[in-house]
């Protein structure tokens, strides 16, 4: 028999909290009164979150793994939790616990009252840096600038989605996969439920500035075309810029007994036009080689292993 929920908890190098984790997911769940699944999905760690994580498949029959044979990322780990989920309503959240566990019931609420996906909405970040916060604010509101999708700002892929959603996200197959944009994109009926995001409870981000722009860009690449029309618009408007004093060089030559001088500001300005011309060639990289990782068709993740899957066998 299918569970009601399933929980997808995404893990990458997380010993120090993947037992506390388990612990309030089981409370938080236990007390909803209904069947459920907690499918760990360990993102290749180095360390023993795959072990902790298997003593709880053997004591207890709700748990699932599902290992990876290296650490393929978060999207990846979030794809593979949501295509082995089984419930009716799947939680996402990740292993951490700044995303408190203790919100799943009034989700369940709301979803229970029609909404197929309720998201967390962060209305306060405790533990994080100015800089942080400001580029997370900043970051929400360019994507949706630049998108034809409205993506809801100040969330995180924390959420509940029904079933269908569940499915039809599943049915995407792009490799650069931004999990909150697909799930705005796919449409449903959807609504936020505000919470305070904690400080980590133990170790340490596995967000840091690098893999943060990576994920930017992965986003903005993935639903929105409008960089390389800017590109574009911008291109036209500094060749026409160059044409006029172009032009105006040529005026002067021709018509006055102006010395031409000002070799410093004639590099400047070839300096800047091939600035232009690299950022937008960098630009349509980005794009291209995603294109290229999308004919490749490779699989998004690998897995070694799954484990607690054998009990849910038997018990259908």
């Amino acid at each position: 028999m299918k569970p009601v929920y399933s929980v997808v908890i995404p893990a990458y190098n997380e010993q120090e909290v993947i037992a506390e984790t388990y612990r309030r997911l089981t409370s938080v769940m236990r007390g909803m009164g209904e069947t459920y699944e907690l499918v760990f999905v360990n993102d290749g760690s180095r360390d023993e979150t795959a072990k902790i994580i298997a003593g709880f498949c053997e004591s207890d029959s709700s748990v699932r793994l599902l290992n990876f044979t290296r650490n393929f990322g978060h999207m990846p780990a979030l794809t593979a939790g949501m295509d082995y989920a089984q419930g009716a309503a799947v939680f996402v959240i990740d292993a951490d616990l700044q995303d408190p566990p203790e919100v799943f019931p009034q989700m369940a609420a709301l979803w229970k009252q029609g909404y197929d996906v309720v998201y967390g909405k962060r209305k306060r970040r405790r533990g994080e840096t100015v800089f942080k916060r400001w580029s997370a604010k900043i970051f929400y509101r360019l994507i949706n600038a630049l998108t034809t999708v409205e993506l809801p700002v100040d969330t995180g892929e924390f959420r509940l989605i029904d079933r269908k959603v569940c499915d039809a996200v599943n049915q995407l197959h792009e490799k650069n996969r931004y999990i909150r944009g697909l799930v705005s994109w796919v449409g449903f009926k959807q609504v936020a439920v505000e919470y305070v995001r904690e400080e980590r409870f133990a170790g340490e981000t596995k967000y840091p500035l690098k893999k943060m722009l990576a994920f930017a860009m992965d986003a903005l690449t993935s639903f929105s075309y409008k960089p390389l029309k800017l590109a574009t618009t911008l291109g036209f408007f500094i060749s026409l810029l160059s044409f006029v004093y172009m032009l105006f060089i040529l005026f002067q030559r021709l018509f006055t007994d102006t010395t031409i001088t000002g070799w410093a500001s004639t590099v400047g300005l070839i300096l800047f036009t091939q600035g232009i011309v690299l950022m937008i060639l960098g630009l349509m990289g980005e794009y291209i080689g995603r294109i290229y990782d999308e004919i490749k068709n490779r699989p998004v993740y690998i897995l070694r292993e799954k484990l607690g899957y054998e009990n849910a066998e038997k018990a259908d």
